[in-house]
């Protein structure tokens, strides 16, 4: 009888596994990289380069070359924090706290040189004669429409295209042309007789709390945005509906930055830890997989690159920048 009552739990929990497979994840810390300040404000990765903005400096390491210093670049301290890196060919945009974009050439010696900010002068000069060209703001003074008027907070590009998108705390969205043939950069807006026009499409639901951060899923179908309160949401598309799909808690702190990278989403905080969250087989929930520590301060940024092992579909490389100054390198394996 005991052994009949064994073998029906045994029969049971493999039914059980088999309908629901859960992924097997082993994660590893492999090393740590310092830079020459501390405050680690973002990172980025591109060609095989990790970018750490740590203040006003931008450090690049060589991931090719056991993580080695190749670079330090915009020593301009009167620039302020760099908030945002992104990328477009051999360009890079830093986004900063004295309300301007900059842009970088990577050289073939992988140094990084300052080709302009944004908006140029050419372009401030050539609208500062029109008076429709100016707004209100705050403080009821008035600034060029083409310009931020504070902190830059976020960039992003879109490389099909070839626009870049720059957020700020003056509560405006602007929209960068990076294709001009004379190699300039310029920027535009839509114009109420243009066919094409930008409207806002749908809001998503209310989060109680503060939304500190937002990643994608790979195929832009689910919204992570991260919470004040410790908690992430995930919204998903439902016939041009944005409704809450579930809440993933476990962070005792503010949610600081969210990643997506294949299956896996990883979420820094202000509990000085990072989650890894992982969907379910063949189902859209997630469960939290592991908790990586080992920082001192809050994790203000994250970054992941899938590949790199020795099959490079089941590693993802994941690192993690904290205000102690610390860029701490994971390796997520073991994906099936």
């Amino acid at each position: 009888m005991k052994n009949d009552f064994t073998n029906t739990i045994t029969t049971f929990l493999h039914l059980q596994q088999k309908q629901n497979p859960i992924s097997i994840l082993n994660y590893q810390y492999l090393t740590s990289i310092k830079t020459l300040t501390p405050h680690i404000t973002c990172l980025a990765v591109h060609r095989n380069l990790l970018y750490a903005a740590s203040l006003n400096l931008i450090n690049v390491f060589d991931l090719s070359s056991h993580h080695t210093l190749i670079d330090t670049f915009n020593e301009t301290s009167t620039s302020g924090f760099v908030k945002s890196i992104t990328f477009s060919g051999s360009r890079v945009f830093t986004a900063h706290q004295d309300c301007k974009v900059r842009v970088w050439l990577i050289t073939s010696s992988k140094t990084h040189r300052l080709l302009s900010s944004l908006p140029t002068v050419k372009d401030r000069l050539r609208r500062c004669i029109v008076p429709k060209n100016y707004v209100s703001v705050r403080r009821h003074r008035k600034s060029l429409w083409i310009q931020h008027n504070d902190t830059v907070s976020g960039l992003a590009v879109n490389k099909k295209e070839k626009l870049m998108y720059s957020v700020s705390w003056d509560k405006t969205f602007k929209i960068w042309d990076l294709s001009s043939a004379d190699g300039c950069i310029k920027v535009w807006k839509m114009m109420d007789d243009q066919v094409k026009r930008y409207t806002l499409v749908s809001m998503v639901g209310k989060q109680k709390p503060a939304v500190n951060a937002l990643a994608l899923n790979s195929d832009g179908t689910v919204l992570f945005s991260g919470g004040s309160d410790g908690t992430i949401c995930q919204w998903q598309d439902k016939q041009n509906d944005i409704v809450l799909k579930e809440k993933l808690r476990g962070h005792s702190g503010a949610i600081l930055c969210l990643v997506n990278v294949d299956d896996l989403l990883a979420s820094g905080s202000a509990d000085l830890t990072v989650r890894i969250w992982q969907r379910e087989k063949g189902g859209s929930s997630y469960c939290c997989r592991g908790v990586l520590e080992g920082h001192e301060k809050p994790v203000k940024s994250l970054v992941a690159i899938s590949g790199g092992g020795e099959d490079d579909d089941e590693v993802v490389t994941l690192f993690s920048g904290s205000l102690d100054g610390d860029i701490r390198v994971w390796e997520v394996f073991g994906l099936v």
